[in-house]
């Protein structure tokens, strides 16, 4: 067993999950694999359980009977973090929007530079977004920017989904109170890291659009994120926090 885990939650990634199973277990930096996978119709998780065959005791896979959002997958592959005594905890996209070889910088400052949080961010050094259209490239931007205005977090990239938490982090908040399942579960979650006092770091990292497999944004996730930040900065004025363990 690795001490770093890399959680890729899935739902109709079949396009996808093989090439970036291969390409994390093949990092120079050796780290486990869980798939979440949310059932699906695709044949996703089929794919994964022949592919632990061949990375036998790195590749994991954690299945659900339905699709219950990103945020939850999260939760459920945080808990199996802590269950099975990781110390480093990523998210990552199945897509590659994510380059995987990003893995070792965020890893890196976590574990050598003594940060309890990385965040592989596309706009702490200007914007580094490939293929998106730039209507969704601003919809982002500024969507981090009204996030750095309502709560006053210092991050630039409010929700991004690449990062790495040491588990002093995930065993410090209560993840049976997180409330937000899309993109604002990702606000929640630096939001809270920051309120216990945990320390964070951005990591310049370049996003690229996938070029296989459907994009899961809907509005739906969008409102909830707009509206969840405002209920998260007022629920924080009558909240005590806990402080982080050991």
């Amino acid at each position: 067993m690795n001490d770093g885990l890399v959680i890729i939650p899935t739902y109709n990634e079949l396009a996808n999950i093989e090439a970036i199973i291969k390409a994390v277990l093949g990092l120079s930096e050796s780290f486990d694999v869980l798939i979440v996978d949310d059932s699906s119709p695709d044949g996703t998780g089929e794919v994964v359980k022949k592919l632990q065959k061949v990375y036998p005791g790195s590749l994991f896979l954690l299945e659900r009977t339905e699709k219950k959002g990103l945020g939850t997958a999260y939760i459920a592959g945080f808990k199996y973090a802590i269950e099975h005594g990781y110390e480093y905890v990523f998210e990552m996209d199945a897509d590659f929007s994510h380059n995987p070889y990003e893995l070792i910088k965020l890893y890196q400052t976590c574990k050598k530079e003594n940060y309890d949080l990385a965040i592989g961010s596309r706009y702490v050094s200007g914007v580094n977004v490939v293929n998106w259209p730039m209507s969704r490239v601003l919809m982002s931007f500024f969507a981090s920017i009204y996030v750095r205005l309502i709560t006053g977090m210092p991050i630039h990239d409010a929700t991004a989904g690449f990062k790495c938490y040491k588990i002093r982090v995930l065993k410090t908040i209560n993840l049976d109170k997180i409330r937000f399942v899309g993109y604002a579960f990702q606000i929640e979650m630096k939001f809270l890291t920051w309120k216990c006092g945990f320390k964070m770091k951005e990591i310049p990292i370049i996003f690229t659009d996938r070029t296989r497999g459907e994009s899961k944004m809907s509005t739906r996730i969008f409102n909830e994120a707009f509206f969840g930040v405002m209920r998260l900065k007022w629920r924080s004025f009558f909240k005590r926090y806990p402080t982080p363990v050991d």
